[in-house]
């Protein structure tokens, strides 16, 4: 697991520049599943989200399909990914455990998500709605052929 030192955590340009992985795994994971179901809106995905107990960091907002799970990793089994996620953070932080909820809000509007503590699109220095869409396209899954197939679907 990757833990982003505070000063790159607090400095803007310093985290935009960080690799796709780490800004879509440790900060950012929120904006990739808010796209990825903007992308797929037809889909039987769903976001869910890691969500610690207490005080405790380390949430994550992944889509599934109750099988399936797609985050910055790519497509793995969400039983793999869950477990992957509470191990990581189990070993630095003892006493570490979380729910695991289905999203209920906006993950791509700022009041939504401040709310819980979130940064929304418009409070990074770049656009992570654009970097999201070239994320996913590195995985075959691209923004124009996911809307061509909706349209040809209604």
């Amino acid at each position: 697991m990757y833990f982003l030192k505070p000063e790159i955590k607090d400095d803007q340009e310093l985290r935009w520049n960080l690799p796709d992985r780490i800004i879509f795994g440790y900060g950012a994971c929120h904006i990739l599943a808010g796209v990825y179901l903007d992308v797929f809106s037809r889909s039987k995905y769903r976001a869910h989200w890691i969500k610690p107990f207490d005080d405790f960091h380390g949430y994550h907002i992944f889509v599934t399909d109750g099988n399936v799970a797609f985050d910055f990793h790519g497509y793995s089994q969400r039983g793999r990914l869950i477990t992957h996620h509470e191990r990581g953070w189990s070993r630095r932080y003892p006493g570490w455990c979380a729910n695991i909820v289905e999203v209920d809000f906006s993950l791509l509007d700022m009041q939504s998500l401040n709310a819980r503590k979130m940064l929304g699109p418009d409070q990074y220095l770049y656009n992570p709605i654009v970097r999201a869409r070239e994320f996913l396209q590195k995985y075959g899954l691209d923004y124009e052929d996911s809307k061509a197939q909706n349209l040809k679907r209604v």
